[in-house]
Parts: C-alpha cells; structure tokens; sequence
C-alpha cells in the first residue's frame, strides 16, 4: 500500500461518492422528514439497514483499491492489480451498490420520494458507466484475469459464496 494510493483513495470517497450519496440527498430533502412515501416503521429500520449496510461495504471496497489494487477507485489514477478481496469476492460493482443502498436507505429513511428516483438515476448513470466504459477498460487492462473474475462474479446480483481464484483454477 503506497500513501498516495491512500490520500488519492480517500480524496476520491469524499468527492464523488460523499457528494453522489451524501450531499446531493441533503440537498435534494434538507435532510427532513416528509411524508411522501408510506410512513410505515418498517420502511424506516430498512432504510436504516440500507444505509448502515451500504456504508462498511462501499468503505471496504474503497480501502481495497489502495491496498490490495495499488491504487484509487478513480479512473485517473487506475489501481495495478485487479481488486478481488474484499466485499468484491460476491459481486463485481460493490461500491455502486453500496452507494445506491445509502441513498434508497435515505430515502426510506426520510420518506421522500424525490430521494427514490435519484437512486433509480444514479443506478442507471453506474450501469452505464460500468458497461460502457468501465469493463472494456478493465479487459484492455487485465485481460484474462478480468476475463476470468466476469465469468465467476456476478455484477451486480452477489453471488451466496465468496469466490476465490485459487479455488476456481484446481
């Protein structure tokens, strides 16, 4: 792990998913409680449990980038090995659905609609980046290994057991 894979890591957390799932819903609601959607307490502990289980696992990943990829989740500044550890062991996109829990989580949580189609958004605008241009950056990248990780982990459904490399090539 180098330091400016750390310090470049956590500059990319702050801006882009801190602004993404944390600024942008403050902005959109005040952070206030409304009563667009039903008002129901279970709605509110699923938020809570979204947002609580988005967090750990959208901080885990990020780490990841720096200490097992060598470098940041952001694409100028690429990591040298691809990250499979971590929470990336059952789905390939854990960050955007870390992300897309936190902000589904708020608007449970708040009750405000306007939060709900801002999590549909930001979840197409993630599939289309990652289609698009994410994993033809990753084949050019790492090739067969990429190639390898795609066939066995799913995108964005998480697989019930973590995959391993090793176990795979026996």
């Amino acid at each position: 792990m180098t330091r400016k894979a750390v310090w470049g890591s956590l500059i990319f957390t702050i801006l882009v998913p801190g602004t993404v799932a944390i600024l942008i819903p403050i902005l959109l609601t005040g952070w206030h409680r409304r009563s667009d959607l039903t008002p129901a307490t279970p709605l509110r502990f699923l938020g809570l449990f979204l947002f609580f289980a988005g967090l750990p696992i959208l901080l885990s990943a990020i780490r990841r980038f720096a200490t097992e990829g060598r470098g940041t989740p952001a694409p100028i500044a690429p990591t040298a090995h691809l990250v499979v550890g971590g929470p990336n062991r059952y789905v390939r996109n854990p960050m955007y659905l870390a992300v897309v829990a936190l902000i589904l989580g708020q608007a449970l949580l708040l009750s405000q609609s306007p939060l709900l189609w801002y999590g549909v958004i930001v979840a197409l605008a993630q599939a289309a980046f990652v289609h698009l241009y994410e994993e033809p950056t990753l084949r050019k990248q790492f090739g067969a290994e990429y190639d390898d990780y795609r066939r066995n982990v799913p995108a964005w459904i998480p697989r019930r057991t973590p995959w391993s490399p090793a176990a795979e090539t026996r």
